[in-house]
């Protein structure tokens, strides 16, 4: 797929977040993980994608350097040092925009748009956010719905990652929905289903990711169940994994041990013969988390909250293991209910989900993951959308400079144009 002979080779600047480098094999990273993909996508399509991020990074398209290192933690407490280093990367933002040769500004979080958006305006360059969290607690701010409502020419164009998303954006200058993409061919596939196989769930250990609910469904099943995932330096969710822990009877380190044709056989099969049945396995990477996805029997996704999309649920499609999710936030758009996992509304209608889940034909999983959530596709609907921002914003400009010079500088009260 490249650029249709109509578009314009556009010159994208990706703010890139700085908790970990922009690279394709970290462990917890969704952010970074689909700035990398996105990139990617835009630069085989034919566009200059320049990504501002740290050094550690690697990227598809130009790397423009602005600190040395990520920070290495996804999340920590805001400190002199953090601040400065943000500062430092922003600032040098700022001074790539004023170079000016960049059509789109794409961001992904509200304190970037905060810093560049003068430096931005001043070039007449638009900006593109796209939020991976909640985005209804940010757009309460008068400074950030000013920026984006249709009447006052906006600057900055909110990109939504699902419908359930595009609920928040209500009123403000929107475009379509963008769903993530991901490099399909680089996830393995299983053939048939495996009723013997373990139960999986992943992601970040706290209470809105459910990982009691996964727990008690197993119990409930009789299945073993793998859980990854990292626990953040957070007092919440220190505390919900000591509540977890008298849940779970094996805590594993699984090393590093390479991912080969014997992986399954050194790694994974010996926690399957093993008599313990509620396992984790702390924080998997890139590689490592595909091997568990594919030969699950299904992954679990107990969500407890509206989450605006779920990376975990197109990874796990993609290599043929169906989900059973609750119906919260995106995941009736992402999950094709009944063909390639369940969507269910209780924890009684997940424990009964367990029974029906092999029925689910894996290729079906992989197919529906190729067709609406590859990397292609998501770089080639961002690519419109730019096209589109572009033609618009500058037809926006154009318009408000005739204003300027068509009518008459403000006159003293009293003075009667003429």
């Amino acid at each position: 797929m490249v650029i249709k002979a109509r578009d314009k080779r556009l010159t994208v600047l990706h703010v890139a977040t700085l908790n970990q480098p922009i690279r394709p094999d970290l462990g917890y990273g969704p952010i970074e993980t689909i700035i990398y993909n996105i990139d990617k996508g835009l630069h085989a399509l034919g566009h200059r994608s320049i990504v501002a991020c740290s050094g550690d990074s690697g990227v598809a398209g130009e790397h423009y350097v602005t600190i040395e290192k990520s920070m290495g933690n996804y999340w920590s407490e805001d400190n002199p040092g953090k601040r400065k280093t943000l500062n430092m990367h922003l600032s040098k933002v700022v001074d790539r925009i004023r170079m000016g040769d960049i059509d789109v500004i794409h961001t992904h979080d509200l304190k970037t748009v905060e810093y560049i958006y003068d430096a931005a305006s001043s070039m007449h360059v638009p900006i593109v956010m796209t939020l991976h969290v909640a985005a209804k607690s940010y757009l309460v701010e008068g400074a950030f719905r000013r920026w984006c409502k249709p009447m006052s020419s906006p600057q900055v164009y909110c990109i939504p990652i699902s419908e359930y998303q595009k609920q928040d954006y209500t009123g403000l200058k929107t475009g379509k929905v963008v769903y993530h993409g991901i490099e399909v061919e680089r996830y393995p596939v299983k053939r048939n289903p495996d009723k013997e196989s373990y139960l999986f769930t992943i992601g970040r250990v706290t209470r809105d990711k459910g990982q009691d609910k996964a727990i008690e469904v197993a119990r409930k099943t009789g299945s073993k169940l793998i859980i990854a995932g990292c626990v953040q330096d957070k007092a919440a969710d220190r505390e919900f994994f000591e509540e977890l822990k008298g849940s779970i009877d094996l805590f594993v380190d699984i090393g590093k041990q390479p991912v080969n044709g014997d992986y399954f056989e050194d790694v994974i099969k010996p926690l399957l013969d093993c008599d313990k049945q509620i396992i984790y396995i702390g924080e998997v990477g890139s590689e490592y988390k595909k091997q568990w996805y594919r030969h699950a029997r299904a992954t679990l996704f107990p969500i407890q909250w509206g989450e605006p999309f779920g990376l975990v649920l197109i990874e796990s499609m993609a290599c043929g293991t169906p989900v059973i999710a609750f119906t919260r936030g995106a995941v009736p758009e992402i999950i094709a209910d009944g063909e390639t996992g369940f969507i269910v509304d209780s924890l009684s209608a997940m424990i009964e989900a367990v029974d029906r889940i092999d029925g689910i034909d894996p290729h079906e999983c992989r197919r529906h993951v190729q067709n609406h959530f590859s990397i292609a596709s998501m770089a080639y609907k961002y690519s419109e959308l730019y096209q589109q921002i572009v033609i618009d914003h500058k037809r926006s400009y154009s318009y408000r400079q005739l204003l300027i010079d068509y009518f008459p500088k403000s006159l003293p009260l009293g003075i009667m144009a003429t």
